[in-house]
């Protein structure tokens, strides 16, 4: 009756192969670090992958046999494209151990009454024999396309860019493996531009994103700080550069006739965030915003990313990008210099709320410039000081 009852099991699952898929999918997101954090862009190949591996041992499990050298090299792929988006070889062979352990789970909580031991057993001989050869084929795959990204070192380091845009590392260990690998350190603490030609300025033929990416990096590299990264994105430039850099971006945008927004403040695990609050706020900056140096900054990306109901747009962290020098208390004189100005709409008028002498009040927002970097006089960045100072707790004396 084994036969029959191996079938018939096939069948079941087959006929119910989504749930099947799911709950491998799930185990191996539980239980392989690696895996936890794909981006949804990701799953549907894990899945897809799941749903040929699940459907193909059931057939051997069934009919025996085994791995056929095309689907072997299939393997030999997969491998190939895991060194391509970093994720480490061990964890990718412990996710398929791990998928083997939850589908012999899956058929002893789902198909007991129709199963022998010896049916069992069979199908955990297959995954053991299986396992082997599938190993050696992602194994060689793997070792081959690592060998081959550290050889065109260049396309290497776009390709980590992009995969640390994408969020497909999902711990430290694995980009501290991939740059160790490469030879390379990245920047701490980073600077992450994303740049577009100016609209408003004609830019050169020749000046496509990768070509303005390379002459921009080159004006701006600074090897002791950690390697430059760039890669693009359609007409941008993305570039992860050591942070002291930003200074001078507006100088270098300004060389090519190109514009941007440059994130300073995120901490290295949420590069893929920094690159959305640069990117949404390309998208969505009035022009008035760039000022003259054609360049947003973080206190700029967050405005925008609340004025667009962006979930990166926590209240606290707008606050403390526009105004943080200014929220600590032996600094409470300029807050209130602040409120009043923009409560009242001169310095004239802040002074008098204030019991000031006029001169003092203008003392008391050339520091506020000095320290926030934003001019109360202009009117974007009288806006984003306005928010910023809402979001707060403070409220003019």
């Amino acid at each position: 009756m084994g036969h029959q009852a191996r079938e018939r099991v096939r069948q079941e699952i087959l006929a119910e192969v989504g749930p099947a898929v799911d709950t491998l999918v799930e185990a191996v997101r539980r239980d392989v670090p690696a895996y936890r954090a794909l981006d949804g862009s990701r799953l549907p190949e894990v899945r897809a992958i799941a749903t040929w591996v699940l459907t193909r041992s059931l057939e051997l499990w069934v009919g025996g046999g085994d791995f056929t050298p095309a689907e072997l090299a299939r393997f030999r792929a997969i491998g190939a494209a895991r060194a391509a988006d970093g994720r480490p070889l061990p964890a990718v062979l412990r996710a398929y151990r791990v998928a083997a352990t939850a589908l012999l789970d899956h058929l002893s909580a789902h198909t007991a009454d129709l199963l022998e031991v010896q049916d069992v057993l069979a199908l955990t001989r297959l995954w053991l024999s299986g396992l082997d050869a599938l190993s050696e084929s992602l194994y060689a795959g793997y070792s081959a396309a690592a060998e081959r990204l550290s050889g065109d070192r260049n396309r290497a380091l776009r390709d980590l860019l992009d995969d640390l845009l994408a969020g497909r590392h999902s711990s430290a260990g694995a980009v501290a493996d991939r740059t160790a690998r490469l030879g390379v350190r990245l920047p701490d603490p980073y600077c992450l531009l994303v740049a577009e030609p100016d609209p408003g300025r004609p830019a050169a033929p020749e000046a496509t994103a990768a070509a303005t990416a390379a002459a921009l990096a080159d004006g701006l590299a600074e090897p002791e700080s950690g390697t430059l990264l760039m890669t693009t994105r359609g007409p941008r430039a993305v570039l992860l550069l050591p942070a002291r850099t930003a200074d001078a971006l507006p100088a270098a945008l300004a060389a090519h006739h190109w514009r941007g927004c440059a994130i300073t403040g995120e901490p290295a695990e949420q590069i893929p965030t920094a690159h959305r609050l640069a990117a949404d706020a390309l998208d969505t900056a009035p022009a008035h915003a760039y000022g003259t140096d054609a360049l947003l900054r973080d206190a700029d990306a967050y405005v925008l990313a609340l004025l667009g109901a962006r979930p990166t747009a926590a209240p606290d962290r707008v606050a403390q990008a526009v105004l943080g020098p200014l929220l600590r208390p032996d600094r409470r004189h300029l807050a209130e210099a602040l409120d009043a100005y923009l409560d009242t709409g001169s310095a004239t008028a802040a002074a008098d709320v204030l019991h000031l002498h006029p001169q003092t009040l203008r003392y008391r927002l050339r520091r506020i410039r000095e320290l926030t970097g934003r001019d109360p006089r202009r009117p974007w960045q009288r806006l984003t000081l306005d928010i910023a100072r809402n979001l707060t707790a403070r409220r003019p004396v």
